[in-house]
């Protein structure tokens, strides 16, 4: 029978090894390769790999060479977003995406770490609206690998695995928050009532209305908006987010003063998570929505308000 002082210590020890393995788990809305590789082991962690046409990657792609225990799904391809009343890139219906999460093998209780191939803002966005989808799920265990899967061959090029995977499928529940998506009711309320920052993130030239995306129906931005161009919030041709301290003087320089209520949109809402990220998963903004619908969306009615400055 174990003294007092054995059980003593045995209980300290046991706890002292909870506390680090707890604190080495504990992700960030970004985590590196080397966190990654760290806690590859957690049988709740699900990498999640969305490598699509954006970055040259594919479902063969993966198959040649992912990292270790990766499930596969095609970010443009597998339902990721739909298209409603003729409306492109929509947040698809719940049951659909509990059905295609659950089919990943992600569960309520997984923590999801979301892998873009690595090559530009563009592809950052893809893991970004990812991300936002998920936390438009009321899933909040969920990360972006900080430089996408080129970081992780740049570092650990030979610790990778080849072919398919048939993940299991699991029961994955929504649990919906509208506080992360913004409607074109929200946005029309915005216009009248001065109640939240809009916040486009396109090219300045489509933010000017001197070019526009083929989508939209007309140029020009809605009226009264900020500029925070999703493609500066990344290192070059790259998935690396900038430092926080850079990004907040990049959100100052735009003129975003207010740290709670933007609605930020694109063309989309692709790019528009990017800058969506910064402002709610980096920077700490609350009440920070997605305007998915974008300027597609709010070009589709011809009465509502466009600003152009060309």
């Amino acid at each position: 029978m174990l003294n007092k002082d054995k059980l003593v210590a045995i209980i300290v020890t046991i706890a002292f090894s909870l506390f680090f393995t707890l604190k080495s788990y504990a992700a960030e809305p970004l985590v590196s390769v080397d966190w990654l590789k760290n806690n590859l082991s957690n049988e709740k962690l699900i990498v999640l790999d969305i490598r699509n046409k954006i970055d040259g990657g594919s479902k063969d792609a993966f198959e040649a060479n992912h990292i270790p225990t990766a499930v596969y799904s095609n970010y443009l391809e597998d339902g990721w977003r739909t298209t409603i009343d003729g409306i492109v890139g929509k947040l698809p219906p719940l049951k659909d995406l509990e059905v295609l999460i659950g089919g990943l093998g992600i569960g309520n209780d997984s923590h999801v770490i979301v892998v873009p191939g690595g090559v530009s803002s563009t592809d950052f966005g893809s893991a970004a609206r990812v991300y936002w989808t998920f936390k438009v799920l009321g899933h909040n265990e969920v990360s972006i690998l900080d430089g996408g899967y080129a970081a992780w061959l740049g570092k650990l090029p030979t610790q990778i695995e080849t072919g398919a995977v048939n993940p299991k499928a699991e029961i994955f529940k929504a649990d919906f928050q509208p506080k992360h998506l913004a409607t074109t009711e929200d946005v029309v309320n915005a216009l009248a009532n001065n109640e939240s920052i809009l916040v486009d993130a396109r090219p300045l030239e489509q933010f000017l209305g001197k070019s526009k995306s083929g989508k939209a129906l007309a140029a020009g931005t809605i009226p009264g908006s900020f500029n925070l161009q999703q493609q500066t919030l990344i290192e070059g041709d790259t998935t690396f987010f900038l430092d926080s301290a850079v990004l907040a003087q990049l959100v100052k320089e735009a003129g975003i003063e207010s740290k709670e209520g933007e609605i930020v949109f694109c063309n989309t809402g692709h790019w528009a998570t990017v800058p969506w990220f910064a402002l709610s998963e980096i920077l700490g903004h609350e009440n920070v929505k997605n305007y998915d619908g974008s300027m597609v969306e709010w070009t589709a009615d011809p009465a509502r308000p466009l600003e152009n400055n060309t």
